[in-house]
């Protein structure tokens, strides 16, 4: 007899099998009983016959609670009403660990009293789901950058400058000089991107903001992309193929899943079509007032002006060269307009905002120098980036996604908190 996961049920229809799994619910009439079973790798049922098993067995059964693990024997068989399409007709139960007075029931519970759970609340299908596609998305994102030539370059998270401005910062001691939890990897890759040509970071970043919506974090994860040689357009191609290419396989490899969030896979796979519109922050102001919203040109957007205009397009759509007074210094200026820079943000549908910012680099020594400067910033700091400038420097470009926002918008859950693991401290003070 052989020891297997769920997952593995399909190979081994009327076979005999071992499986140890978890009890997440359960019912019974009279003589059978119905178990709903998981293992980690898939969820289905076990169906324990009191005629064709012992009273112990059967016993057994019935006085199971919630999370008990056990070993469960017993025939594999299809099973077309359910939605894993087999289940296992039980014959033996051998208690591994009791469990009693579970705290998460079948019973609806508030998100928080669930993020205060998270710990337990990951065994759930919904939780369980989430992050089996953020598992595929992780994967995929990896495949994606290999097959496109990229090299893998690990940004510090204990940093001594601040990409993003100085106002958001998480500050620490290194020893006798000031650190600050790393906002992004970015600069770390663009100096990468000048010894490897193409290179990108997946690490943890951190933004102090008191934010309470429902799209923000204080940890998230960012997928950071650098390219030499590469201009506005070309990033933009990358940006659309990579998150066409991530739907993809999220729609290939992840059905279950989807069905258990009712994530409708019709609706992803109208956003794996490329290219993804482009228009401008101009033609953004004006559709904005059009609608009615009454916004002058040099405002950042907010999540109102973000769902309106993503409301317009049936796919995710760039926003094109922003106002410079509200971008980072680093970003390239604009060759005919002093007002705009060479940037991007990528809004996605659904009322989701914004899952990507990118741009072109700022190439200019003495630009860049004057910029850090007007940011508040100290040169000094950034010797060793402006050294990037000095000494063969060329057009380029890079981008970032967050990937827990990211992967809100294609499961299609209500807020961002439900696609990281584990709920961090500040995560639960400022959701």
């Amino acid at each position: 007899m052989e020891t297997i996961s769920i997952i593995d049920a399909p190979a081994h229809v009327n076979e005999t099998v071992k499986i140890g799994v978890w009890l997440t619910d359960k019912r019974s009439s009279g003589k059978i009983a119905f178990l709903q079973l998981r293992d980690g790798t898939a969820f289905f049922q076990g169906v324990v016959l009191k005629n064709e098993v012992s009273e112990t067995v059967f016993n057994t059964a019935k006085r199971l609670r919630q999370e008990t693990s056990f070993w469960v024997t017993g025939e594999i068989h299809e099973d077309s009403r359910s939605k894993f399409g087999y289940e296992i007709q039980v014959a033996e139960i051998e208690i591994i660990g009791e469990s009693e007075d579970y705290p998460i029931t079948p019973k609806d519970h508030g998100v928080d009293f669930l993020m205060d759970h998270r710990h337990l609340w990951l065994r759930s299908s919904r939780p369980h789901a989430v992050l089996t596609i953020r598992n595929e998305v992780i994967r995929a994102t990896y495949e994606f950058f290999n097959q496109e030539g990229f090299t893998k370059i690990d940004a510090p998270i204990l940093t001594g400058s601040a990409p993003e401005g100085t106002t958001d910062l998480f500050h620490t001691e290194y020893f006798d000089h000031d650190a600050y939890l790393s906002q992004s990897g970015q600069l770390y890759e663009e100096a990468g991107a000048m010894a490897f040509g193409k290179v990108f970071s997946f690490g943890p970043t951190f933004r102090a903001e008191k934010s309470k919506t429902r799209r923000h974090l204080i940890e998230f994860w960012m997928i950071e992309p650098e390219m030499a040689f590469m201009y506005q357009e070309e990033s933009l191609a990358v940006q659309e193929k990579y998150v066409a290419f991530l739907i993809r396989n999220v729609i290939d490899h992840c059905q279950s899943s989807l069905e258990t969030l009712g994530r409708d896979p019709k609706v992803l796979e109208k956003y794996t079509k490329t290219p993804y519109p482009r228009i401008s922050y101009d033609r953004a102001i004006e559709m904005l007032n059009e609608g009615g919203m009454n916004i002058t040109w040099g405002t950042d957007f907010g999540s109102p002006e973000e769902t309106y205009l993503a409301d317009q397009f049936e796919q995710p759509v760039f926003i094109l060269n922003y106002p410079k007074a509200i971008k980072a210094f680093y970003m390239k200026p604009h060759p005919t307009r002093d007002d705009v820079v060479i940037c991007a943000d990528l809004l996605a549908p659904e009322g989701y905002g914004e899952i990507i910012g990118g741009s072109e680099r700022a190439t200019d020594y003495n630009y860049l120098l004057e910029q850090i400067k007007k940011a508040g910033l100290d040169p000094a700091e950034y010797s060793w980036y402006l050294d990037l400038r000095k000494y063969g420097s060329v057009p380029h470009s890079g981008f970032g996604l967050g990937l827990e926002r990211a992967l809100t918008w294609i499961t299609g859950e209500d807020h961002v908190r439900e696609a990281i693991p584990f709920p961090r401290l500040l995560n639960r003070i400022y959701p």
